[in-house]
């Protein structure tokens, strides 16, 4: 085992041999956020057939020039009769377009003759303001790929074809352990040396984003004994073990000896910054699973920061999610000056688009333990080690999106 993990190699590992999750079928209306098991071929054309892209007029285009008479009305959602030769349809947007009409003049540049009458003006062409039937989506195309993330337009096209359900992967179940005497849960008094656990509700609202179903958010104090029975215990019950704190070298950090005992650890100790001491593994689960374990170190902007390096990419793996395999990557201008130590340093960051490249503003305070320059950061600028940081220097900055 190397002294100190490359990001790339550690991840590498994590990501070797995950296999997906099964399939489900799930209602559409509670399948937001879900990802799609299956490639979703299209069962009819959208639109289904010729409508009108506004209000107006539908008309063969031979007879633009002069007063026409109005024949027949369309609204959305009435079936159009041919159009009589000579004459011109009231239509309105999304209306289908008759027979016999290949164009739609708007209502605005006609001018009204009567009850029955308006004038049409010359040079009209054929398909004006028609949206062709399977302009959007053809019958039989994929309309929707297998791995794509179900928000809102994607739900949107699935309801578009008549899709009541659809297939979607299991979300990974998760158990997440915080660790540590010294963590007390919100609401309760803290005695002297106490402060109140942070890590458990911001990971497991990362970890949902991500993917995963919760399903236990335990705490261990510091006891050996007591964290390989809950680690146990935890890799019976999931798919995903991930914990905070205990696996650096104090004392008190029994995680790490606990998978050790209990599993295996494959990968500890990174060259990154913050997060040096993140490890991973695996434990035994039921009927002779062998459970992915992550340990996250315990400083919460530790932790923060390695959740979207390491467990967004492995969750979307284990979904077969592409898309969320890397983090989108974009150059932008430091507007900050650092001189950084020897490991890669993932500095929080907000950007700026208002001019190009946009600008990079870092949180003056980038110390492991102040969360507050994760509240308001949007990207992680990856600093090489031993780099010399100024003004305007070019950086790479991952953006912290959940989709």
């Amino acid at each position: 085992m190397p002294d100190l993990y490359p990001v790339e190699l550690a991840l590498e590992k994590m990501l070797e041999g995950v296999a997906p999750q099964g399939v489900e079928q799930c209602d559409l209306g509670l399948a937001a956020g879900r990802i799609l098991a299956d490639s979703m071929m299209a069962t009819m054309d959208v639109p289904a057939f010729d409508n009108s892209a506004m209000d107006g007029y539908a008309l063969h285009h031979i007879d633009a020039g002069k007063a026409l008479k109005v024949s027949q009305r369309i609204a959305a959602g009435v079936q159009a009769s041919a159009l009589q030769p000579g004459t011109c349809a009231r239509i309105f947007t999304g209306g289908q377009v008759p027979p016999g009409a290949d164009c739609v003049i708007a209502q605005e540049s006609t001018e009204s003759k009567g009850e029955d009458e308006v004038w049409i003006p010359e040079g009209l062409r054929a398909g004006n303001n028609i949206r062709p039937q399977g302009c959007d989506v053809r019958q039989g195309e994929v309309c929707l790929t297998a791995g794509s993330i179900l928000e809102a337009a994607a739900l949107g096209q699935l309801a578009s074809q008549g899709f009541t359900r659809v297939p979607v992967r299991i979300r990974p179940r998760l158990v997440l352990l915080t660790t540590g005497d010294e963590l007390i849960e919100p609401g309760k008094p803290l005695a002297p040396g106490q402060i109140y656990n942070s890590n458990q509700p911001m990971l497991c609202r990362l970890l949902e984003r991500f993917g995963a179903e919760v399903v236990g958010a335990w705490h261990a104090p510091d006891s050996y004994e007591k964290t390989c029975e809950l680690l146990q215990q935890a890799a019976l019950k999931s798919d995903l073990v991930v914990s905070t704190g205990g696996v650096s070298v104090g004392e008190e950090d029994h995680v790490k000896a606990a998978l050790q005992s209990l599993g295996s650890l494959e990968v500890w100790r990174l060259d990154l910054r913050p997060g040096k001491p993140l490890a991973y593994g695996h434990l035994p689960g039921s009927q002779q699973r062998s459970i992915p374990f992550v340990g996250l170190p315990g400083n919460p902007v530790s932790g923060y920061v390695g959740a979207w390096l390491f467990l967004r990419p492995l969750l979307a793996k284990m979904l077969a999610c592409p898309r969320r395999l890397e983090l989108p990557r974009i150059q932008a201008e430091a507007q900050f000056e650092a001189q950084n130590g020897p490991r890669r340093h993932y500095m929080r960051v907000r950007l700026n688009y208002q001019s190009s490249p946009p600008k990079a503003e870092a949180y003056l305070d980038q110390s492991s333990g102040v969360l507050s320059s994760c509240v308001q950061a949007d990207a992680l600028a990856c600093v090489p080690g031993d780099m010399r940081v100024s003004q305007g220097d070019l950086l790479d900055c991952f953006l912290l999106v959940h989709d």
